[in-house]
């Protein structure tokens, strides 16, 4: 225990991050509490991770069993699905209340104080915490910020919660609007796209930037495009933003083109899902007490090692972790960020390898990557002197996905052509987020496709895709 303060270590916001944080703080023989003014367990458990997979999980079973084609393929014949919104509903809700339970008796089995109410760092190793209209000082050697993000909604939308509403309302899945409107086609696009319109949804999906899926890998967003939208019943505007949203019914969307702001169109809507991102949730923390600045995007500055900057220098005893600090907004990297930085106050030097952290988009069939981007990869090779070269396989040619009828699918492994070490890997196809866990270890331990391509899996088995891939990498 550190002499003359409350707590060797206080954590503000107890999402995923923050309990990944006091786990770890706990086994490292920290006395630890936690700070959270609204639901334990964040953005993930209640209106992110969570939900949402329990609203695909139900609706990808309704798509699967209406599709009569698919199902007549393996020689199986059913009469008509039905579903029960409010059951679906009451399906995800009842979730987030399990794990929710279970990630706060986590905390007190292991003895970690959990204070309710907001918590802001007061000074130089002081937090102040406010709740039932009074305010409490408790002292700390180290602070961890783990404060989350919000859902960004651009100018000229008006978000009323029920007719106009983020992803915090949609996983709630009130109503199932007969048309809804779209905006972003991220992750949080696509997955919403892929429940609406497997409960027998409209969609229009409005994308700014001039390509669908921004942010994930050419060859696999043009696959996917083609099987997660164009045979579903999702109209696309792409190059196009909504310039202005108007709630009620209906609702009534001005588009324009991106780049010249032209006006383009005006539609209306039974509903809207605004889903364009994240911001950090970084007001009212109190950083200026001790003369931390926020970024230009509002994120908290942090080194390798999770330790807050301030003009470029370390703010004694604060660290900062997960969408707060925007270096990876995604539950599992808050959460590994949450341990890098409890390492580092224990005094063992640690930093994140963020290149072999895996992200999936749980659509069906899902997407998976981790490591560089084709381009990103080409640019770093620019930078360092070495050209890289890729490699892949198809869905198409594997036993187990041609069992299962699921064929569409494909693996991309982009790898310096020198070493052969793979810098990325992506993958679209049935049960994608479990297989990337492969190339997530061998990113990390820095493997090439020499040593992978010797490797052995078993057979018949999805697995095979990314056999398939080192091996080819290895003949080119």
């Amino acid at each position: 225990m550190s002499q003359g303060f409350d707590y060797d270590l206080v954590i503000i916001g107890a999402g995923v991050g923050g309990h990944g944080a006091a786990l770890h703080a706990v086994s490292c023989g920290l006395k630890t509490a936690i700070i959270e003014a609204g639901d334990m367990g964040g953005t993930c458990v209640n209106r992110g991770c969570i939900p949402s997979k329990a609203l695909l999980a139900a609706s990808g079973r309704v798509r699967e069993l209406r599709n009569a084609h698919h199902l007549k393929s393996l020689g199986i014949q059913i009469g008509s699905v039905e579903f029960d919104r409010q059951a679906i509903a009451n399906h995800a809700n009842n979730l987030v209340s399990k794990i929710q339970g279970d990630l706060t008796n986590s905390l007190k089995r292991l003895g970690v104080d959990i204070i309710r109410g907001w918590g802001k760092i007061a000074g130089a190793q002081k937090v102040a915490v406010t709740g039932d209209g009074a305010e409490k000082i408790i002292t700390a050697k180290d602070i961890i910020l783990s404060p989350g993000s919000i859902p960004f909604v651009p100018p000229g939308i008006e978000v009323d919660g029920k007719t106009v509403f983020t992803s915090d309302q949609g996983v709630k899945l009130e109503s199932l609007p007969d048309w809804v409107a779209i905006i972003g086609s991220g992750y949080i696009g696509l997955e919403f796209s892929d429940v609406y319109s497997a409960l027998g949804c409209e969609i229009t999906l409005i994308e700014a930037l001039d390509q669908l899926m921004p942010g994930f890998d050419r060859d696999i967003a043009k696959l996917a495009e083609r099987v997660l939208i164009t045979p579903r019943d999702i109209e696309t505007k792409v190059g196009i933003y909504a310039k202005k949203v108007t709630p009620g019914s209906p609702v009534v969307i001005e588009l324009a083109n991106f780049k010249t702001k032209e006006d383009v169109d005006v539609i209306e809507v039974d509903a809207c899902l605004v889903a364009t991102g994240r911001i950090p949730a970084t007001k009212n923390l109190g950083l200026e007490s001790v003369g931390i600045e926020l970024d230009r995007r509002n994120f908290i500055p942090v080194d390798d090692r999770m330790a807050v900057l301030s003009a470029g220098e370390v703010v004694p005893n604060v660290w900062a972790i997960g969408d707060a600090n925007g270096k990876m907004m995604l539950a599992h990297a808050a959460s590994a960020q949450g341990i890098i930085a409890v390492e580092n106050i224990v005094g063992r030097e640690r930093i994140v390898d963020y290149r072999s952290i895996p992200a999936a988009a749980f659509t069906h069939p899902e997407v998976s990557y981790v490591g560089l981007t084709e381009t990103a990869a080409k640019e770093l090779g620019q930078t360092e002197g070495f050209e890289i070269a890729t490699s892949r396989s198809y869905f198409k040619g594997n036993s187990k996905a041609l069992a299962e009828n699921e064929a569409d699918g494909i693996a991309k492994v982009i790898y310096r052509k020198d070493t052969g070490e793979v810098l990325g890997v992506h993958i679209f196809g049935l049960h994608a987020s479990d297989l990337i866990h492969e190339a997530s270890a061998a990113i990390a331990n820095r493997q090439s496709v020499q040593s992978l391509a010797h490797l052995v899996h078993a057979h018949p088995t999805l697995s095979e895709v990314l056999d398939e891939a080192y091996k080819r990498a290895i003949a080119i």
